[in-house]
Protein backbone atom coordinates (compact mmCIF):
# COMPACT_ATOMS: atom_id res chain seq x y z
CA UNK A 1 0.00 0.00 0.00
CA UNK A 2 1.42 3.22 -0.78
CA UNK A 3 0.71 6.72 1.36
CA UNK A 4 0.62 9.93 0.33
CA UNK A 5 3.80 11.73 -0.91
CA UNK A 6 3.50 13.51 2.76
CA UNK A 7 3.49 10.56 4.64
CA UNK A 8 7.59 9.18 5.20
CA UNK A 9 9.19 5.96 3.56
CA UNK A 10 8.33 2.95 5.57
CA UNK A 11 11.24 0.52 5.55
CA UNK A 12 11.22 -3.15 6.46
CA UNK A 13 14.25 -5.40 6.84
CA UNK A 14 14.45 -9.17 6.44
CA UNK A 15 17.74 -11.16 7.01
CA UNK A 16 16.76 -14.70 7.40
CA UNK A 17 18.80 -17.47 8.93
CA UNK A 18 20.61 -18.15 5.74
CA UNK A 19 22.58 -15.17 6.54
CA UNK A 20 24.12 -16.25 9.46
CA UNK A 21 23.95 -16.76 12.95
CA UNK A 22 22.12 -13.93 15.27
CA UNK A 23 25.03 -12.05 16.16
CA UNK A 24 25.77 -12.04 12.45
CA UNK A 25 22.28 -11.18 11.69
CA UNK A 26 22.04 -8.12 13.71
CA UNK A 27 24.81 -6.45 12.26
CA UNK A 28 24.04 -6.91 8.60
CA UNK A 29 20.64 -5.55 9.87
CA UNK A 30 22.62 -2.55 11.44
CA UNK A 31 24.81 -2.20 8.53
CA UNK A 32 21.56 -1.89 6.40
CA UNK A 33 20.00 0.53 8.46
CA UNK A 34 22.60 2.80 8.43
CA UNK A 35 22.77 2.33 4.11
CA UNK A 36 19.34 2.99 4.34
CA UNK A 37 19.61 6.39 6.60
CA UNK A 38 22.30 7.52 4.09
CA UNK A 39 20.13 6.79 0.69
CA UNK A 40 16.74 8.02 2.49
CA UNK A 41 16.68 11.42 0.06
CA UNK A 42 15.98 8.43 -2.83
CA UNK A 43 13.39 7.47 -1.10
CA UNK A 44 9.91 8.31 -2.20
CA UNK A 45 7.50 9.66 0.91
CA UNK A 46 4.58 7.08 1.55
CA UNK A 47 6.20 4.50 -0.33
CA UNK A 48 6.95 0.73 1.45
CA UNK A 49 10.27 -0.72 0.97
CA UNK A 50 11.23 -4.18 1.73
CA UNK A 51 15.10 -4.74 2.01
CA UNK A 52 16.01 -8.63 1.71
CA UNK A 53 19.63 -9.51 2.72
CA UNK A 54 20.82 -12.19 0.94
CA UNK A 55 22.73 -15.00 2.52
CA UNK A 56 26.18 -13.09 0.75
CA UNK A 57 25.30 -10.19 2.90
CA UNK A 58 27.20 -11.01 5.71
CA UNK A 59 30.74 -11.44 4.14
CA UNK A 60 30.23 -7.66 2.22
CA UNK A 61 31.56 -4.61 3.47
CA UNK A 62 29.56 -1.40 4.60
CA UNK A 63 30.42 -0.04 1.39
CA UNK A 64 29.87 -2.66 -0.65
CA UNK A 65 26.02 -2.94 1.08
CA UNK A 66 25.41 0.63 0.48
CA UNK A 67 26.43 0.65 -3.05
CA UNK A 68 24.33 -2.78 -4.05
CA UNK A 69 21.16 -0.28 -2.23
CA UNK A 70 22.33 2.45 -4.42
CA UNK A 71 22.33 0.99 -7.23
CA UNK A 72 18.91 -0.75 -6.26
CA UNK A 73 17.32 2.23 -5.50
CA UNK A 74 18.35 4.65 -7.98
CA UNK A 75 16.49 1.24 -10.75
CA UNK A 76 13.17 1.87 -8.66
CA UNK A 77 13.75 5.56 -9.33
CA UNK A 78 14.15 5.04 -13.55
CA UNK A 79 10.83 2.73 -13.15
CA UNK A 80 9.15 5.06 -11.03
CA UNK A 81 6.02 6.42 -13.01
Amino acid sequence: MIGTAAEPPRVAFSVGRTVGDAVTRNRVRRRLRVAVREHAPSLRGGAGYLVRAQPGAAESSYIELSNTLSAILQQLSDEAP
